[in-house]
């Protein structure tokens, strides 16, 4: 795929799951869970014990029934092993620009982290796919609004604290995809499969 064929289809459904956890076993098992229950993109935090080679295993068995790709990408040295891992796109919290040299050099779509309008204008001037707004939890939907207002061009991806309840608030505001972590992630298999197909429904709605 191109690097916006790749992105379009990371973004389709509009949310991914953020994937952080204590051991390899925990998060292949909440990956397998959220795909198993219809999610077709998420990241595995390279905070995660063997992150890379639960990225590896997921690429190996989803082939391209899904997007798995690498989070809290933070230095172009840990783009290109997460590259070389098979992540289909990279996200970090930060936005350095050797991460977005690495990540375009192979083809690989990358979304920086932003915070302000600035930030954002300087990620977008350095090719950014789209941009993670991160931490979303210290702003507002209201802040997407305006900086879309002011940026109609800028594909903004709130992350980090985001709820459940609030995420349809998020994509009302402008943003094209939100990220969830624990609030979608956490539970037996049942449960996570339940909320996640009750959130694809309010989205889709």
């Amino acid at each position: 795929m191109y690097r916006w064929e790749t992105t379009r289809a990371a973004l389709a459904q509009r949310v991914f799951a953020t994937i952080r956890t204590e051991t390899y076993d925990q998060a292949a098992v909440t990956a397998d869970t959220l795909l198993s229950a219809g999610l077709t993109t998420l990241e595995i935090s390279l905070t995660t014990p063997f992150a890379l080679e639960v990225v590896t295993t997921l690429v190996r068995e989803v082939g391209d029934d899904a997007i798995v790709g690498a989070g809290t990408v933070l230095d172009e040295v840990a783009a290109r092993l997460a590259i070389e891992a098979g992540a289909r796109f990279l996200l970090a919290p930060n936005l350095d620009e050797g991460v977005l040299r690495a990540g375009h050099r192979y083809g690989v779509p990358v979304f920086p982290g932003v915070a302000t309008p600035g930030e954002a204008v300087r990620a977008l001037e350095l090719g950014a796919d789209a941009l993670t707004v991160y931490p979303a939890v210290s702003l507002t939907p209201a802040w997407v609004a305006e900086v879309r207002a002011v940026l109609p061009q800028a594909p903004l991806v709130p992350i980090g604290g985001i709820t459940l309840a609030a995420a349809p608030e998020w994509i009302a505001a402008g943003a094209v995809a939100v990220g969830l972590g624990s609030a979608l992630t956490s539970g037996d298999r049942l449960t996570v499969s339940k909320r996640l197909a009750e959130l694809l429904d309010r989205l889709a709605a």
